[in-house]
């Protein structure tokens, strides 16, 4: 079964846009290998809009031959020399949300030739829809296209969140889906789409069914094709965290190629990743805040299979602040209760608690800590 835990890999849109080739997914491919991000779990590389040809060809999708001068499938056929899987773009209007042939009416056709150049990850978005057509009609088309193919193609639903997709796109076909619009390389853009935005859905996602509140903004800087200002790295580390604890797939945006230290750190660390891989599948929630209105500071907590909480404690105010977690029954574990508590990013223990935990948290950073009953 597909995404038993949440999909890992790269998309090209947010930095490069229609500055996507050939060369560029090889390249990736490449980096993944060799810089340890295959190691640590991310494997799909995908390839975003502007891929295509301008116009089919006898009925099927094309490739833009500047970008793509042997085709689509000799590209896949590297990914997966790499042990990495392909992805690729379409849409369920009848363009794509650059203009490019999309898929409606030609699901069949499309999802056959997508098994054929050896597609394992198809991310559909929802632009030029037919009026008077539902999005559950739409992405269950494609669902079962895909699997009539018999490839195991993981489906991702890219509708923005319009028609409540965590209702239906499971059912649908998707085991991903996107919860909200589209994310923007800022801080703003971070509050909202994932502090506002996720409260509530927990309940909808588990093994083989994710929430998506979008790609990753990490390592972008003001640089790209979603650049909006940019973040710093405190920001970043919360983005990265928050998405570990929301059980969001984590699709890398930047250009891995050219990462710098601080992004390394913050994309390859192994305990937030096993925070959001925690096989468990539970997607975490909001727990509350420090200032009765949400503005400062958000508190939250997903369970892991070993019994224990990931708990983020996010300063999202202009200057450090004490945060804390106010009782352990506010995490689901009974008082009084003594707990190891781990720093996730410090990768330091932090003792033995009981009942409560209080720390001093930076403008816009996290503390992101694993709390372990003690067991007598």
């Amino acid at each position: 079964m597909l995404a038993q835990t949440p999909p890992m890999g790269w998309n090209s849109w947010n930095t490069f846009g229609n500055d996507i080739n050939a060369q560029l997914v090889m390249d990736t491919a490449d980096f993944f290998v060799t810089s340890g991000l295959k190691d640590a779990g991310y494997e799909y590389i995908v390839m975003d809009d502007l891929w295509e040809a301008d116009e089919r060809i006898d009925g099927r999708l094309s490739w833009d031959t500047a970008k793509f001068p042997h085709g689509i499938k000799p590209v896949a056929d590297y990914v997966h020399s790499k042990g990495l899987k392909f992805g690729i773009y379409s849409c369920a209007g009848s363009h794509t949300c650059a203009g490019k042939p999309a898929s409606y009416g030609f699901e069949e056709i499309d999802a056959q030739t997508f098994a054929d150049w050896g597609v394992d990850f198809l991310k559909y978005d929802f632009c030029y829809a037919p009026p008077g057509v539902a999005g559950p009609s739409l992405y269950s088309r494609m669902g079962q296209a895909l699997r009539a193919t018999g490839r195991p193609i993981l489906f991702s639903i890219c509708e923005w969140g319009k028609h409540k997709p965590w209702e239906w796109a499971a059912k649908a076909g998707g085991q991903m889906w996107r919860s909200t619009g589209d994310i923007n390389d800022s801080w703003e853009s971070i509050l909202d789409i994932g502090f506002k935005r996720q409260v509530g859905l927990e309940a909808y996602a588990g093994p083989g069914h994710w929430n998506d509140p979008d790609m990753l903004v990490v390592g972008m800087y003001g640089k790209g094709n979603v650049a909006h200002g940019g973040c710093n790295d405190a920001e970043y580390r919360s983005h990265f965290s928050l998405w570990c604890l929301l059980a969001s797939p984590l699709m890398i945006g930047c250009d891995v190629r050219n990462m710098n230290a601080a992004t390394r750190d913050i994309l390859l660390n192994r305990e937030a990743i096993a925070v959001n891989q925690d096989p468990f599948g539970r997607q975490g929630y909001f727990v509350g805040d420090n200032d009765h209105g949400g503005e400062y500071s958000s508190v939250w907590a997903k369970p892991l299979e070993d019994g224990s909480i990931a708990v983020g404690l996010f300063n999202l105010g202009e200057r450090p602040s004490r945060l804390a977690v106010v009782g352990w029954e506010s995490i689901g574990l009974h008082d009084q209760r003594p707990c190891h508590v781990r720093d996730l990013w410090t990768h330091e223990d932090l003792g033995v608690h009981t009942s409560n935990f209080t720390t001093t948290v930076a403008r816009h950073d996290v503390r992101l800590v694993k709390i372990t009953p003690i067991h007598s």
